[in-house]
């Protein structure tokens, strides 16, 4: 099973005359960050809604949303009448001294931050209540989200790896092709240089067989292979947070690649170890956003 750090999850309950509404949103990032949006009422509460995030999520960029309105739209809002004189008085003085018009000036001051607040009270435990209820239901929605999320980025994974697989396996058939290359063109550098009386074929055998050993690329293939076989044993294992494990061993995978890349020797072989980079890139562009 994986889970995706992108999620969304969203529930609404009822308390008296509220309507109760929570929403989680996620993002993916190697650490947690949480940020929450929540009315005044609920600061002292926010220790609590900060754990029940990190008890539920491993990591990630988490945006806890949560709005409380009256169902008859009469939230009760407050007028910071000193705050509202002092803004009047310095913008009426400005606006005289400059000439222009107070028309609209006192729309104006209503839209300043800190004017116009609203008057809650404090949160009763019934209400509490309903609000545990609430951020439970969005997260079970939440939660559901990232598990469709991750098993469509299990499948892509698993189809990548196994695309890794088959492509080295298309890369023996050029293996002998590379050695008659290497010989020939080592024989003719060698002839443009000298002539065939004078070349050495046992010392032309030796370097032959040095070059050999420099590109065997048997070594690479085989780690590779456990590679992949590694990382599609970790998506069969029932851990929930392994996104960082994966991580590693995709680019394990990424180093034997680039490798095979490097000692290849073979316009065919380039070719295939393209292919497998491709499916990398694809698998690594998965891997980071689970969690």
């Amino acid at each position: 099973m994986l889970l995706s750090m992108t999620g969304y999850g969203r529930s609404t309950n009822t308390y008296d005359s509220k309507t109760i509404t929570v929403e989680l949103r996620s993002l993916n990032s190697k650490f947690t960050d949480i940020r929450l949006k929540t009315p005044a009422s609920f600061r002292e509460k926010e220790h609590l809604l900060r754990r029940f995030i990190t008890e539920r999520v491993e990591r990630g960029k988490i945006d806890m949303t949560v709005e409380v309105k009256s169902m008859f739209g009469d939230e009760n809002f407050g007028l910071n009448v000193p705050l509202f004189k002092r803004y009047y008085r310095e913008l009426s003085t400005i606006s005289g001294e400059l000439g222009s018009s107070t028309d609209g000036l006192m729309a104006a001051i209503l839209r300043i931050p800190n004017v116009v607040v609203t008057e809650e009270g404090e949160i009763d435990e019934r209400e509490w209540k309903t609000i545990e209820q609430t951020l439970e239901e969005a997260f079970t929605n939440f939660d559901n989200f990232r598990r469709t999320e991750g098993a469509a980025m299990e499948e892509d994974l698993r189809l990548r790896s196994g695309n890794i697989l088959e492509t080295l396996k298309q890369i023996n058939p050029f293996e002998e092709g590379r050695v008659t290359l290497l010989r020939n063109r080592l024989r003719q550098n060698l002839e443009e240089f000298m002539s065939k009386e004078n070349i050495d074929e046992n010392r032309f055998e030796q370097e032959v067989l040095f070059y050999l050993e420099k590109i065997d690329i048997t070594e690479e293939k085989v780690r590779l292979e456990q590679h992949c076989n590694f990382f599609l044993e970790q998506l069969d294992t029932d851990v929930v947070s392994k996104g960082r494990t994966l991580s590693f061993i995709s680019q394990e995978m990424g180093r034997e690649i680039n490798t095979l890349g490097a000692k290849a020797y073979s316009a065919d072989i380039q070719r295939l170890v393209v292919s497998m980079k491709d499916d990398l890139e694809k698998i690594k562009e998965q891997v980071a956003n689970s969690v």
